[in-house]
């Protein structure tokens, strides 16, 4: 066999086709030959990121604040990261034992993965989720095991689905609420039964929280802050979606004392640091960027509403009202078609670029990011009814 042939073993399950990408690919080169595309498949908040981030990063380039930084984070970013899970969920969380601040939580993510996992095994993940967990997990060495999840119970995760889904193998069980691309959220009552269960069984919990602001109805419940949690949990959250910083390239992990070394020496590794002036500005955020995010929510709630209603006019669809993040998860199984087939016939028939539940883990589904102007996701929604009424 060639030295050089590819895909490694660990690379061999990750897909490299049919994803968020490759639909974007098509709807530019579709739109480069002029035509017109409602981009309704990215999930990037459409918001500028707060002024005050903005001032605080600009001021932090100005004083030469262009060096490394500590690997695990500036102690002025970690400290307000720890001081706004104790404000909001009352968590005791130390900014010196617990807390990474990585480039995005992507990184943090892979950190924990990399950390973890032996080669085999299993990662619990409830379907749908986003597609870079299977791939992280892949190349850590680990192995995904999906739980599916009903559109009928709004998505959320049932503990007897995980005791049917749990083997000798199993590692981490990895939630994510409110859910990229359901938009569920997972209510205390849920938690609890699963840190039960997560207790029982050993397993780590890693909790994916990167939306907990997109929240319209319930409240957003850390699992690390359910009792005898901290310990077996990861927590991991950014500044990409709550102020819209994506660009910024800022998360955090917050994790047991006795891991943190290990997330960190991983961290150092990847990335050394988050980038210096953008933590300065993460700290702003923290501190002085709560209106921004109110005037957010409330205009994501807008749209949210409006897109259900949108839907229910589509022949054919089906849908769950999602409590949180900014994504509609509709069924269109009942059109004859998979979500690949339907998403690249409404992208040449109608000029709307949406994703294939199959990137999630949920055939016969599609994702649409209502995270553009009111107008503009009206126009999306009038073009895909004008188009499923000619199937």
């Amino acid at each position: 066999m060639s030295k050089t042939r590819f895909p490694n073993t660990r690379m061999s399950s990750i897909k490299m086709t049919g994803g968020i990408r490759e639909i974007l690919g098509r709807a530019d080169e579709l739109e480069s030959q002029g035509r017109s595309i409602i981009h309704m498949e990215i999930g990037r908040p459409d918001f500028d990121s707060p002024q005050c981030a903005k001032d605080a990063a600009i001021s932090a380039l100005k004083s030469g604040d262009v060096h490394y930084t500590d690997m695990a984070g500036t102690l002025a970013l970690r400290t307000a990261v720890a001081e706004k899970y104790a404000r909001e969920y009352g968590m005791n969380v130390d900014p010196n034992k617990n807390i990474v601040i990585t480039s995005g939580a992507i990184e943090a993510l892979a950190n924990s993965f990399l950390s973890i996992l032996e080669p085999g095994d299993e990662v619990i993940v409830p379907t749908p989720y986003f597609p870079a967990y299977a791939d992280e997990i892949a190349i850590a060495g680990g192995v995904i095991k999906e739980v599916h999840t009903s559109m009928e119970n709004g998505f959320r995760l049932k503990v007897d689905d995980l005791r049917a889904a749990i083997t000798p193998k199993s590692k981490i069980l990895l939630i994510n609420s409110p859910n990229n691309p359901s938009g569920a959220v997972l209510t205390r009552k849920d938690l609890e039964e699963i840190a039960e269960f997560a207790k029982e069984n050993g397993l780590w919990v890693i909790s994916d929280e990167c939306y907990e602001k997109f929240l319209y109805d319930g409240e957003h419940v850390p699992i690390a802050s359910l009792p005898g949690m901290a310990e077996q949990t990861i927590t991991i959250s950014a500044a990409s979606k709550t102020w819209s910083m994506t660009g910024w390239r800022v998360g955090w992990l917050i994790c047991p004392e006795d891991m943190k070394p290990y997330a960190n020496k991983c961290h150092q590794n990847l990335t050394t640091c988050a980038t210096a002036f953008a933590q300065a500005g993460v700290v702003n955020a923290l501190k002085n960027a709560d209106a921004d995010v109110k005037v957010m929510i409330a205009e994501y709630k807008r749209r949210r509403d409006m897109v259900m209603e949108g839907l229910g006019r589509i022949k054919g669809f089906e849908h769950a009202v999602p409590a949180g993040a900014f994504y509609a998860f509709p069924r269109i199984a009942s059109l004859g078609m998979d979500g690949y087939k339907f998403c690249s016939w409404l992208l040449e028939e109608a000029g709307v670029s949406t994703v294939p539940g199959e990137a999630f883990g949920a055939p016969g589904h599609i994702r649409i990011a209502y995270c553009r102007s009111y107008e503009y996701i009206e126009e999306g929604l009038r073009r895909i009814k004008e188009a499923v009424e000619k199937l």
